[in-house]
């Protein structure tokens, strides 16, 4: 770098963008951990230079492989102390927001996860929305929520991260999910498929994945986002008449083929379908199709429903 010209810096809110988490959060790390930026304009406005940034970046990391806040932040200013150099120099110019800068699913599901970690409720919803409106529910489903609520569901034992990083991430999906469904005006099935969890058990933010793919394709659903009793969901077959059922099971031991049992006073044909890792070790009868992931549910469905 030239001598005699500054060092490029960038404001709070430019470097919150960057990392994907919230400017309170960047406060918070500088006021209880010290990780804030390294100079200050007209004795107030906070700047970060390159090296401030490279800290930040690495704390991301640290809390990518499970250290708890505090800790990551200790092995950053180890690593990196206020006194090191910068690595190097920032771009001039303002840093544009990600919506605009078509990141892909990988980066998209490392700023998922951190922002889970640091229970960070903004960028969480942000990062949701931006992954979505760049890709569609489908593609942000596959390659950036589903691999970072399988890797928090399974993997508490190699993380500092607790229940409530689980649960803040799943309440975010539920509400990202549910905003990008719409009511459709004209679908192109005339009854609806209707989506549901096995009786008794948990586990339907897949359903609300499924729902919306099936929107964007303009296919009609009903979807009973609480696990019904057996009773409410027989009934709910009987009247509501779907032209398909989708019985969603994550856990084995739900899997019960008798819900398939149809009504014998059901007067119209239906489809009958098993989703979710729950029945792959049930034998299924002749009539219920297995389905696969989630896009494959949606492509077989639409084919099934519309001949597509």
């Amino acid at each position: 770098m030239d001598a005699g010209r500054a060092e490029p810096t960038m404001p709070v809110a430019a470097v919150a963008r960057r990392l994907g988490v919230a400017p309170s959060t960047l406060r918070t790390w500088d006021r209880r951990y010290g990780l804030g930026p390294g100079r200050h304009t007209d004795g107030k406005h906070r700047r970060y230079g390159a090296a401030d940034i490279a800290r930040l970046e690495l704390m991301q990391r640290a809390l990518l492989r499970g250290a708890s806040t505090a800790e990551a932040a200790r092995y950053c200013l180890d690593q990196l102390p206020k006194s090191a150099p910068p690595p190097a120099e920032l771009p001039a110019g303002p840093e544009p927001a990600p919506a605009a800068t078509g990141l892909s699913g990988s980066t998209m599901a490392r700023r998922l996860r951190t922002a889970a970690l640091a229970m960070d409720a903004y960028a969480v919803q942000r990062t949701l929305a931006e992954a979505v409106a760049d890709s569609g529910v489908l593609a942000a489903w596959d390659g950036v929520i589903e691999p970072v609520l399988a890797a928090l569901g399974a993997g508490w034992r190699g993380t500092r991260a607790g229940p409530e990083v689980e649960y803040l991430l799943a309440e975010c999906v539920l509400g990202a999910l549910v905003r990008a469904t719409p009511v459709l005006d004209s679908p192109r099935n005339q009854r609806p498929v209707l989506l549901s969890p096995v009786p008794g058990r948990r586990g339907a933010l897949p359903l609300y994945a499924l729902a919306a793919s099936l929107a964007d394709r303009h296919i009609a659903t009903q979807l009973l986002g609480r696990s019904p009793t057996p009773e409410v969901l027989s009934t709910t077959v009987r009247r509501s008449v779907p032209a398909a059922v989708v019985l969603y099971a994550c856990d084995g031991d739900a899997a019960e083929v008798v819900l398939f049992a149809d009504d014998p006073r059901g007067r119209a044909r239906r489809r009958m379908f098993a989703w979710g890792p729950g029945w792959r070790r049930t034998p299924l009868p002749a009539q219920v199709e297995l389905l696969a992931d989630l896009r494959g549910a949606v492509e077989r469905l639409e084919y099934v429903l519309l001949g597509q």
